[in-house]
C-alpha cells in the first residue's frame, strides 16, 4: 500500500485492523494472529509490564514495498496500573530535555534494544509505518520519535487511535520536529484521549506535571453507549470503514479474521 493523499483513509482503515491483530496475538496462547498477504512477521515485540512480567506487545511486518511496526494497547490490570503512573521522567534517547509519562516510558524502554536491533536488520529504504491503539498509541509515539532520531528510518509515518497524552509540551514540540507525518485519530467521546489531564498532580504532593498531545489530530465523533465501546479499536475501525465501506469489505473478504468485528476486542 503506497502512501498518498488519495489512499490516506484506506491506510487508516488498514492500520486499525493491524492494531486489532496485536490483541489477537496477545490473547492467543501461541501468539498467532492473522497476517495479510504479502506481509510477513519479522519481529515479535516483548516488553515488561509495570510488574516486570514479560508480555507480547506487538510485531513488525514486512512486505515488498513497506514495513509496519504495531504496538498493543491495554488488556491487563498491570497495563492499567502503568497507565496510571502519570508522573514524568526524562526521555533519555534524544538530546532535547523533554519529559514523558513514566509508566509508558518504562514499558517502551524494556523493548527498545531488541526493537532497534530488529529494525537494523531490515531495509531502511522501505517506508516504515508505526501504529498503535490506546497504550499502544503511546508506545508508538515514543517509538516513532526514538526511531526517527536513532535509526536509519528518519521519516516514519505514525497512525494512532485513541491515544492518551504521552509527554510534556516540550516533548510534543520536539516530536513535531522529527516526526512530520503523524495522524492521531481521536474520538471526542473517548475518555482515554483526555488522560492524563493537561495538568496532573499526584495525591498529597505539590509537584505538577504538564501534558500535551502530539499532532496532527484527526478528529472523530462516535457514541456507542458505553465508555469501553467508545474506545476499543473495533469501534475506530468500524467508524473509519463507514467512510469507505467497499475497501473495508474487500479487506474482510480477502483476509478472513483480519478485520476487527467485535467492539469488545479490548478489555476496558
Amino acid at each position: 500500500m503506497a502512501n498518498s493523499s488519495s489512499n490516506h483513509l484506506q491506510r487508516a482503515i488498514f492500520l486499525a485492523a493491524v492494531c486489532g491483530q496485536t490483541y489477537v496475538q496477545y490473547n492467543n496462547p501461541d501468539g498467532s494472529f492473522t497476517v495479510p498477504s504479502p506481509y510477513e512477521v519479522r519481529h515479535v515485540i516483548h516488553a515488561k509490564s509495570i510488574t516486570r512480567e514479560w508480555e507480547t506487545f506487538g510485531f513488525i511486518l514486512e512486505a515488498p514495498e513497506e514495513l509496519i511496526l504495531a504496538f498493543r494497547g491495554t488488556v491487563s490490570t498491570t497495563n492499567w496500573i502503568a497507565d496510571m503512573l502519570a508522573s514524568q521522567k526524562r526521555f533519555k534517547y534524544i538530546k532535547e530535555p523533554v519529559l514523558t509519562h513514566r509508566g509508558f516510558t518504562s514499558i517502551y524502554a524494556s523493548a527498545r534494544d531488541e526493537l532497534l536491533a530488529a529494525l537494523a536488520r531490515l531495509p531502511s529504504g522501505k517506508p516504515l509505518f508505526i501504529t498503535g491503539h490506546s497504550l499502544g498509541a503511546a508506545l508508538a509515539a515514543l517509538g516513532a520519535l526514538d526511531i526517527a532520531v536513532n535509526s536509519a528510518f528518519k521519516h516514519p509515518f505514525l497512525y494512532t487511535y485513541g491515544s492518551p497524552r504521552v509527554g510534556d509540551p516540550s516533548f510534543a514540540k520536539v516530536f513535531g520536529k522529527y516526526v512530520q507525518s503523524s495522524w492521531r485519530f481521536a474520538n471526542s467521546f473517548d475518555v482515554v484521549t483526555l488522560a492524563p489531564p493537561t495538568v496532573y498532580k499526584l495525591p498529597k504532593r505539590e509537584k505538577r506535571y504538564y501534558y500535551s498531545h502530539v499532532q496532527t489530530l484527526s478528529p472523530m465523533s462516535f457514541l456507542n453507549g458505553a465508555v469501553g465501546s467508545n474506545h476499543v479499536i473495533g469501534s475506530y475501525f468500524s467508524e473509519l470503514s463507514k467512510q469507505d465501506p467497499n475497501f473495508a469489505k474487500t479487506l474482510q473478504l480477502l483476509y478472513p479474521g483480519f478485520c476487527p468485528t467485535d467492539v469488545l476486542i479490548e478489555i476496558p
